[in-house]
């Protein structure tokens, strides 16, 4: 799937770096060649010799050495691979990448590069959670940078939480997604994802506190694996993922016309959180107080049921159909119901009771409902669980298969 396959590979300096050599054996046994780049910081806890050994080239490490630039400037360095990996991205890396700096070789390269990168962050859990990286993480993202992991679990540092650099093998299905070989090649996925804002007048709406992450999430993880995502939002908090159909939306009305429209597909999965009500007489003017103490009347009318709709359509309905619930008490029998009455193939539900953090926050705790019966995930950040359930639907499609 590799062979032929030409990848720059960036170590930064870390404790995970360790790793990268079993990166470059991984990569090698599957016939890609390794340009490696190797960070001051990174000679710390690797040594150029045993890069360049395993992978078979010149380990280059500084931006002014004259040698190299001779042989092949750091702007040929950084077009002549099919793809640029960083591992271990450091929160220092991170933070360069976001902020656009060229300080020393691995910044200039990834400046410079016009092929896509992707990156396995790994730093201690107080700075992945730092509200600086997880600014530079959304930076990256909107600018189409690929992530695999990080990981949850300890640390050399002793503390246990995310920001463990994924393994060797995660990062090699990670490179083969992208470089089109992912197991949902030429399948088509819908997402829908974020809240509604179903207005009341031209400044006022009824909305929850759903951020998108989890649908944004998911969206990223089926595109990773190579399918063709239509990423239909509504006004989320959270930037939309690069390399994907984005399409914005505001009512539950414009988010059904937008998934009718983007059918058909091979899956739709319904993340978004949809107001179950619209105002039915929503003024068209600020409605304003008339010293009556009265509050205006508003006439509530039932949304359309996107979940319900594309699941019982009974021509062209897509092979799977995904819903999510949010539940704030007994979550698995009213999903249960949920999925048996709208007629979906299967229900991610969740207890968002405002105690567990999970509406608006980084991690979810889900339970995977289907015709054989729940299944019930352990609590993980939201990534993880995309890229969980993104495996789940490669499979249940039969992709690659």
């Amino acid at each position: 799937m590799l062979s032929g396959k030409r990848i720059l590979l960036i170590i930064g300096g870390g404790i995970a770096a360790y790793k990268s050599l079993d990166l470059i054996r991984r990569l090698r046994e599957r016939g890609a060649a390794v340009t490696p780049v190797l960070t001051r910081a990174g000679e710390e806890f690797v040594t150029p010799l045993s890069v360049a050994a395993l992978a078979g080239e010149k380990c280059y490490r500084h931006l002014f050495d004259l040698t190299d630039e001779a042989e092949m400037g750091h702007i040929e360095l950084s077009r002549a691979a099919d793809l640029v990996v960083v591992a271990p991205a450091t929160a220092d890396l991170m933070a360069k990448m976001a902020g656009g700096h060229a300080d020393d070789l691995a910044s200039t390269l990834l400046m410079a590069t016009d092929k896509k990168v992707l990156i396995a962050p790994a730093m201690n859990v107080r700075m992945w959670l730092h509200r600086a990286t997880q600014r530079n993480i959304a930076m990256l993202r909107a600018d189409d940078i690929r992530f695999v992991g990080p990981n949850e679990g300890d640390m050399a540092c002793g503390e246990y939480g995310p920001g463990r650099m994924a393994e060797p093998l995660e990062i090699v299905a990670g490179i083969e997604a992208m470089m089109g070989d992912g197991p949902l090649q030429g399948r088509h996925v819908v997402v829908t994802s974020g809240p509604t804002h179903e207005p009341i007048d031209p400044v006022r709406y009824i909305a929850n506190r759903s951020s998108g992450a989890q649908g944004t999430a998911l969206a990223r993880a089926l595109r990773d694996l190579g399918a063709r995502v239509t990423f239909v939002t509504g006004p989320a908090s959270v930037p939309p993922p690069g390399g994907v159909e984005v399409v914005q939306i505001e009512t539950a009305r414009q988010m059904l016309d937008a998934v009718k429209t983007a059918l058909p597909a091979d899956a739709v999965i319904c993340a978004a959180a949809v107001a179950d009500w619209r105002v039915a007489n929503a003024s068209g003017s600020k409605m304003k107080k008339d010293g009556s103490g009265k509050a205006p009347a508003l006439d509530f009318a039932e949304n359309p049921d996107i979940l319900a709709t594309i699941s019982q359509m009974k021509k062209g309905r897509p092979a799977l159909v995904v819903g999510f619930a949010a539940e704030t008490d007994d979550v698995v029998a009213h999903a249960t119901t949920k999925r048996e009455r709208k007629h979906c193939d299967w229900i991610v539900a969740n207890d968002v009771r405002p105690a567990t953090g999970i509406m608006g926050g980084t991690e979810n705790a889900v339970t995977l409902i289907s015709e054989t019966g729940a299944e019930e995930w352990p609590r993980l950040p939201k990534d993880e669980v995309a890229r969980g359930l993104a495996a789940r639907i490669a499979a249940a499609l039969g992709a690659g298969g």
